[in-house]
């Protein structure tokens, strides 16, 4: 095995849409950068799949756009609820001011394997797969790098900078001694797949029914599903015993009756473990944290992936130049928490209203569910549609791409 590099400019622990986002783009701004991702590959199940119309303009204006978009996927251009008897179109997003007026949903798996191999057309690009970053360097109150874990052992990697992007359960912020604010959540999550028939409803959709909320993600030959659940309350459900779970599901979606015997046992479902939570400070001398590490978000809306990636792009173009300058100031690290705290705090605001305010009034209730008034306005009033459209689909303060593209030795192809 070949040895890591003992120093770069930029190390970053955590090769999910943030850390494989901001390793490209600084590479390609012919930034030295080493992004570390502790397993062997991308694919792993249940992961967010939804890349939204911010984030494909942002593929856009890389150049990438029609390159991505020839993997398998399927578009979204509008959101529907399903509240009792009633089916609601909340969002449309034709009206975006965006190259793609949908949400394209692909496996998040695709997505940082087609970001990563963009990566790779650039020298200064480094991706080293089954490598954890397990502590920090540190002196005085400076991070100088960082401890991994690799098959040949641990290995200790000196860096102008350290990026923590290794998601909500962070090594990097607990090793930093970050504090976070735990905005709390009453709400799990639990994910499945089930198969896509002929004749099934043919959009994307969240369905409540008497206290009980599954949304469905098409993914063509499939669909994606997440049952949501109180706070806690998995276990009491795998007690009941997947009949009981099976029954629930045909009880919102009756259609599903051929096929929840696809769930064999629990081992066919997947718990997310919901958190909120953000960050007081996302930085210390020579660190910063981003994405998932830096605020954890809730699962509503589908914007996780999207926050990540914005994120990344702001810490790129803020900090390309001085990181390959050699001035880097803790100046440039408050800069990208500044600019991405209004995004963030508004998304995560709206998310505790939904969960607060709607879902945990209802889930697990047996009272029969209708339409509230101002939900019925957005069939109603058709242009009602656009503002969550535009908050789902490019949310606040949506980013571009400034850093050049300095370095590129065998540039992406496309046809």
């Amino acid at each position: 095995m070949t040895p890591l590099p003992a120093r770069v400019t930029c190390c970053i622990a955590g090769g999910g849409p943030a850390g494989i986002m901001l390793g490209f783009l600084l590479a390609r701004a012919g930034v030295e950068v080493l992004v570390l991702e502790k397993h062997g590959d991308f694919l792993r199940d249940f992961r967010g799949d939804t890349i939204h119309p911010s984030t494909l303009q942002l593929m856009d204006e890389l150049g990438l756009l029609a390159a991505f978009l020839r993997r398998p996927h399927q578009e979204i251009r509008e959101l529907h609820g399903i509240i009792g008897d009633t089916d609601v179109t909340i969002a449309d997003f034709s009206h975006l001011p965006t190259r793609c007026k949908f949400v394209a949903m692909i496996p998040q798996w695709d997505f940082l394997d087609f970001l990563s191999e963009a990566g790779r057309q650039y020298p200064s690009f480094h991706l080293e797969m089954e490598t954890e970053a397990t502590g920090l360097l540190i002196e005085g109150d400076r991070v100088v790098g960082l401890v991994a874990r690799t098959a040949a052992g641990e290995q200790e990697i000196r860096a102008d900078l350290v990026i923590g992007a290794d998601g909500r359960h962070s090594v990097v912020r607990e090793r930093a001694g970050l504090e976070a604010t735990d905005i709390g959540a009453p709400i799990d999550v639990l994910w499945m797949r089930l198969s896509k028939k002929d004749g099934d409803p043919g959009q994307t959709a969240g369905r409540l029914v008497s206290g009980r909320l599954l949304v469905m993600l098409d993914r063509g030959d499939y669909w994606q599903c997440a049952y949501v659940i109180r706070k806690g309350g998995y276990d009491a459900m795998r007690a009941r015993g997947i009949e009981n779970f099976r029954h629930e599901l045909v009880g919102i979606a009756p259609f599903l009756q051929d096929r929840v015997a696809e769930l064999q046992d629990w081992d066919d479902i997947k718990l997310l473990t919901v958190a909120v939570d953000r960050l007081k400070e996302w930085w210390r001398p020579g660190l910063l944290c981003i994405g998932d590490a830096a605020h954890a978000m809730s699962p509503i809306g589908g914007v996780v992936i999207n926050l990540a990636v914005q994120d990344a792009v702001a810490a790129a173009n803020i900090l390309a130049d001085p990181l390959r300058d050699g001035k880097l100031t803790v100046e440039h690290l408050q800069a990208v928490q500044r600019r991405r705290t209004l995004p963030m705090r508004v998304i995560q605001r709206v998310q505790v209203i939904i969960q607060t305010r709607i879902l945990d009034r209802v889930i697990g209730s047996d009272k029969p569910v209708t339409a509230p008034f101002a939900v019925r306005l957005f069939n109603w009033i058709p242009w009602l549609r656009r503002i969550p459209a535009r908050l789902v689909g490019m949310g606040i303060r949506p980013e571009h791409i400034r850093t050049p593209n300095r370095t590129a030795v065998r540039p992406v192809q496309q046809t």
